[in-house]
């Protein structure tokens, strides 16, 4: 008698080997109807998959995770074997999931066209109305390395025989199309309706430059239509939103080949930029900080003793003088212990949090660089916390409390919240990581947050917190940092007189809550589409003459509001105002003041809103008591 446990505690009774595809069917022509996939004692398999001995099985539908990814990973086979079929030269290589669809890369004799595209699309649908049986089998790895190349699949070859070991592969076949896959799969083509190609772009062979530059086809499959509606909608809104379209619009920035992953900010962006930095700077002093400012350039040998130049080394850039090698800082932590170890340091003193809007380099790929979302030069609004180990928890509630704060300032509300334990690369003794981990979980469950941990995830100095929003079309980014550290400040000379009075080794905290100012930014402007509330928008108000008569009454008015904090714009151009007005509202401006001869005879101005809303006429006080009270608010 086989037992098979079912998610909501029932049990179902076989005498008999049994397919999950059986079982789906035993619960009702619905669940077997819906069926992708089955997880049989946590493993996802095909619904061919036999069971012969007790166990806990899921059904796996198209309205799971895990049953949308199968069905995204079933499509990028679907994506293949059309392709083969339509270019029977083209050789195809690995073809993954990936956020939100899937990839597969091709070898072909030139570039796919948007008709290519349109083409592969289409033979997709056609295939999948051939409702292919998708049966998974398994081969002899010689076996298989000699069909592929009898195939011309070269590529495919190779990868069989970088694979270690010498166990039996899984294939999986629809049709005259056979392709080398773990699975599991979908149990037919049928089975795939929603889906789109979205793109082609290159991809090197294993990401070497010195390989064949491959074709890489870009996909989204969902369960259903309404969920790829919804999808597509989001990135029409994200290309909308896109903060190197706005940067342009608003004057905010921009980037050019001389710097490339180097951001010149202008007027606009930098009063954007100056007024996080000293909202951030006032929090800082309120929750016991103290900034400081450490150099860009050290010598080598201090990332030697931090361990930044073995683990760090590729993403660095360096200098020479004086027959000495120098690193440019990509990271401000072993500055900041610099700073901790001048004088003797009592456990009285501590915690001591030092922050520093530290501004950082890293070499990164010139093909990853985007805007200001991903650069090389780059500010943190970073610190670290040198603490005891008793102080560890408490800290940690604490910084995510301030987190939270700022992130509901700036708009944001959802957050998502993971733990990421120690990776393979690392420095520091087991005992000390388990210690570290440990000390973090705690933390966590203090401040009741649901987090998720991801395994391996660590910096190579510690265990990580890491805090992600979600913007207002559903995004989802990673922020803020937490990450215990108890190797750095031993390996830098860190240290501090207990009450015993015996030399003890202080823990450090590293932590962000923004991040890279220049991400964050980017975040931003996408998130409020350049509109931004009124505490933050780079220009708060403009005054615009009708008339030459007013341009005295308008300065002045303009000047008011300046004296009260206001940032405020003047446009006495001699130009109608509606063009003055169509104009501004372009930059997205939140007021819009204008003085005609009326406004001038009565010491008032007419006020319209970044909605186009008339406010009607109010005095310059009204209106600085009104912008005060918002700007207070963060509304």
């Amino acid at each position: 008698m086989t037992v098979v446990r079912l998610p909501d505690g029932s049990e179902r009774f076989f005498d008999h080997a049994v397919k999950v595809f059986d079982v789906a069917t035993a619960i009702g022509p619905g669940l077997a109807r819906a069926a992708v996939a089955g997880k049989i004692n946590g493993k996802l398999v095909d619904l061919d998959s036999q069971i012969d001995r007790d166990c806990e099985l899921a059904i796996i539908t198209e309205k799971d995770v895990e049953g949308v990814e199968i069905i995204r990973h079933s499509c990028a086979h679907l994506l293949a074997h059309a392709v083969k079929e339509l270019f029977p030269e083209a050789q195809v290589t690995i073809g993954p999931v990936i956020e939100d669809g899937f990839y597969y890369d091709f070898s072909y004799k030139r570039p796919f066209t948007p008709d290519d595209l349109a083409a592969i699309e289409k033979r997709m649908h056609e295939i999948s109305k051939r409702d292919l049986k998708i049966e998974r089998k398994i081969w002899d790895r010689d076996e298989a390395i000699n069909f592929f190349k009898q195939q011309g699949e070269h590529y495919k070859a190779q990868i069989i025989e970088s694979i270690p070991g010498e166990e039996d592969l899984s294939l999986y076949g629809q049709g005259n199309f056979t392709d080398l896959c773990r699975g599991p799969h979908v149990p037919a083509t049928s089975r795939i309706k929603v889906f789109k190609l979205m793109k082609v772009a290159g991809a090197y062979w294993r990401g070497d430059s010195n390989n064949e530059m491959l074709q890489r086809i870009y996909g989204t499959a969902w369960g259903n239509k309404d969920d790829q509606k919804n999808y597509l909608h989001r990135l029409e809104e994200a290309e909308k939103r896109d903060h190197r379209k706005l940067g342009k619009q608003l004057d905010l920035f921009h980037v050019q080949d001389e710097a490339p992953g180097m951001v010149f900010w202008h007027p606009n962006g930098w009063a954007l930029w100056q007024q996080i930095e000293q909202y951030m700077r006032q929090l800082l002093n309120n929750n016991g900080y103290h900034e400081i400012r450490t150099p860009q350039i050290l010598d080598k040998n201090l990332w030697v003793r931090s361990g930044h130049w073995e683990n760090f080394r590729e993403n660095m850039f360096t200098t020479h003088s004086d027959e000495r090698d120098f690193a440019i800082k990509p990271m401000n932590c072993p500055g900041h212990v610099q700073i901790f170890n001048q004088g003797l340091r009592s456990y009285r003193e501590l915690p001591i949090r030092l922050a520093e809007f530290g501004s950082c380099h890293r070499n990164e790929a010139s093909g990853a660089l985007h805007g200001i979302m991903r650069v090389r030069a780059f500010t943190q609004d970073d610190a670290h916390i040198f603490c005891t180990e008793n102080q560890i928890q408490d800290e940690v509630v604490r910084f995510i409390a301030l987190l939270k704060e700022v992130y509901a300032d700036f708009g944001f509300q959802e957050l998502a919240v993971k733990l990421s334990t120690r990776p393979l690369k690392r420095v520091g003794s087991e005992a000390q990581w388990d210690k570290s981990e440990a000390a973090l979980k705690s933390a966590l469950e203090e401040t009741k947050f649901e987090w998720e941990l991801q395994p391996g995830e660590g910096a190579f100095y510690g265990p990580k917190i890491e805090f992600s929003l979600k913007d207002c079309i559903g995004r989802v980014w990673q922020c803020g940092t937490l990450q215990l550290d108890f190797s750095m400040p031993e390996r830098l000379g860190a240290g501090y007189i207990a009450e015993d009075n015996s030399r003890q080794v202080p823990v450090m905290l590293h932590r962000a809550i923004l991040g890279s100012l220049e991400r964050f930014i980017g975040i931003l402007i996408e998130n409020y589409a350049g509109a931004f509330p009124l505490w933050l928008s780079p220009e708060q108000a403009v005054v615009m003459n009708i008339s030459r008569g007013q341009t005295d009454y308008a300065a002045e008015v303009a000047s008011q509001l300046r004296i009260h904090g206001i940032r405020a714009g003047l446009d006495l151009r001699n130009e109608k105002i509606n063009y003055k007005i169509r104009e501004h509202s372009l930059q997205k401006l939140p007021y819009q003041i204008i003085v005609g001869d009326e406004e001038v005879q009565s010491n008032k101005i007419a006020v319209r809103n970044r909605a186009g809303e008339n406010l009607g006429v109010m005095t310059v006080e009204a209106l600085i008591a009104r912008l005060k009270k918002e700007i207070s608010l963060k509304a």
